[in-house]
């Protein structure tokens, strides 16, 4: 593994444990150039997911981009990294093992919607601001009755 610092090719395991719940392996580093440590992640990769955006274009899943989202859209709301982790997994999963080289982004946009509405509904009415195009604080304002009115039993 070549060091992120001094780009060495050359590093060493120091200590290796699971991650998010089995789903990854994390693994402590030392550069045997510079002597810096670092960690790095491992995961099984199914296979080449492409992601189909709203003009057409496509272009290779990103997992950091997908984890960039969700973090931004539970930011400050006191739920665990882990959490997070396992939701992005799972939705990572989901994508390669659905048979599909080619998921368009909305699909994945309605996944990772389902997954922070149970997760956290403040996180989930974030997310859904960006992914719904929320123009008027009206929006909201629905958005959030839709839910509240999906809580509350009969």
């Amino acid at each position: 593994m070549r060091c992120p610092f001094c780009a060495h090719e050359d590093s060493q395991v120091k200590d290796s444990r699971p991650a998010e719940d089995g789903a990854a392996i994390r693994r402590r580093r030392q550069c045997d150039g510079c002597g810096a440590r670092f960690t790095t992640f491992e995961r099984v990769q199914l296979r080449e997911v492409s992601v189909i955006k709203s003009d057409g274009k496509g272009q290779a899943f990103n997992r950091s981009k997908l984890e960039q989202s969700i973090a931004l859209a539970c930011r400050k709301r006191g739920i665990e990294q882990e959490r997070i982790d396992q939701l992005v997994s799972g939705i990572q999963r989901q994508l390669e093992t659905s048979g599909e080289s080619e998921v368009p982004a909305a699909r994945i946009g309605a996944l990772v919607m389902e997954g922070l509405r149970r997760l956290d509904s403040v996180a989930y009415i974030r997310f859904a601001s960006v992914y719904r195009d929320f123009a008027d604080p009206k929006d909201f304002e629905e958005f959030a009755g839709s839910i509240r009115d999906a809580a509350m039993p009969d």
